[in-house]
């Protein structure tokens, strides 16, 4: 059969949409539960639709069906030095799953030396942990077309790369002006715009993001600043939405605006400046999400539940429930 004109450009539509990170699956469900106490950081979403979810307290991956029902532990607590799970990404062709560990601590499980982890994306057994050089911390990752890992450094002022192949993380991008804030962590969130453009957050709260331009030996090139109309709070998670659109998950993880200062937006990017536009407010931590169809899905972390008892484990509440949310994404 001739494939008509729509067709074809519907396949362009998805092929250009895919290789930003926006899943096609299916539309789950707008709510999804989570296991109690959960306390996630980092979600993901596979081409089957459903979703990874990272646990910064039990150090563990869960994995929810996209229609619903009882979350599944995919990653066991702990597993092959699991502690804090950070970013976490689905490499679909390998069959792989990708979550930052890191070692701050608040944890159900042992903390370990942050490292970069991979495990089975099917029966979730470890494959493999890749240690942050000189003690760093492994935050978030972002992958390309070629299946290069990017991972942004809370610890130092540099984006650090794992290619195919390679054994070791190694420095990819370090510079001065990914300064660290009064809190005295760097970067943050990361996001690939196209195979030229890199997007990175800082962790304190500042009124703009960085791009690092990607040479075409795969080397880094020049950094740029994009000035924000005010000031971020806290971009934790950045996600492609397709060229010069960004999605900002802005987890207000200092508390400045209290436990329900956390809030959703996209910013749509000319040159080195950016507008802003808020899809949901008034949210507890809302750390990550991802975009499936024209929708922003995202998870409530709640660190303030754990952050004020940092001494005492057990006045930590138990039974505290946690989901994912969505919003349409606007035009």
């Amino acid at each position: 059969m001739k494939p008509t004109r729509s067709l074809l450009k519907a396949a362009m539509v998805a092929a250009l949409l895919w290789g930003h990170g926006v899943a096609l699956a299916a539309e789950p469900a707008t709510t999804l539960a989570l296991p109690a106490d959960w306390y996630p950081e980092s979600l993901a979403t596979g081409p089957d639709g459903s979703f990874y979810v990272g646990s910064w307290r039990q150090g563990a991956v869960a994995r929810i069906r996209p229609r619903g029902g009882a979350p599944e532990i995919l990653v066991k607590p702990g597993s092959n030095g699991l502690a804090n799970g950070q970013g976490v990404l689905v490499d679909a062709a390998r069959r792989l799953l990708w979550i930052c560990s890191g070692n701050l601590g608040y944890t159900t499980v042992p903390s370990t030396p942050s490292a970069l982890k991979s495990y089975d994306l099917d029966s979730g057994e470890p494959r493999a942990s890749y240690p942050m050089p000189d003690k760093g911390y492994c935050n978030d990752l972002v992958q390309d077309r070629n299946g290069t890992l990017y991972v942004t450094d809370s610890f130092h002022p540099r984006v650090l790369r794992l290619m195919p192949g390679e054994t070791a993380l190694r420095i990819w991008k370090e510079d001065p002006a990914l300064s660290a804030g009064n809190d005295g962590f760097f970067l943050n969130g990361i996001a690939l715009d196209g195979d030229r453009q890199l997007y990175v957050s800082a962790v304190s709260a500042v009124p703009w993001l960085q791009r690092i331009a990607i040479e075409p030996d795969g080397s880094s090139g020049a950094l740029t600043r994009i000035d924000m109309p005010r000031t971020l709070k806290n971009a934790d998670a950045i996600r492609s939405a397709g060229p010069g659109r960004l999605v900002i998950f802005e987890s207000n993880a200092f508390g400045k605006d209290g436990p329900y200062g956390g809030q959703v937006s996209v910013a749509t990017i000319n040159g080195r400046s950016a507008t802003l536009q808020t899809i949901v407010a008034g949210l507890n931590d809302p750390s990550s999400g991802v975009i499936v169809g024209d929708r922003v899905y995202f998870i409530e972390s709640k660190y303030s539940l754990l952050f004020s008892h940092a001494h005492d484990d057990a006045k930590v509440p138990r039974n505290v429930p946690f989901d994912i949310q969505s919003r349409t994404l606007p035009r």
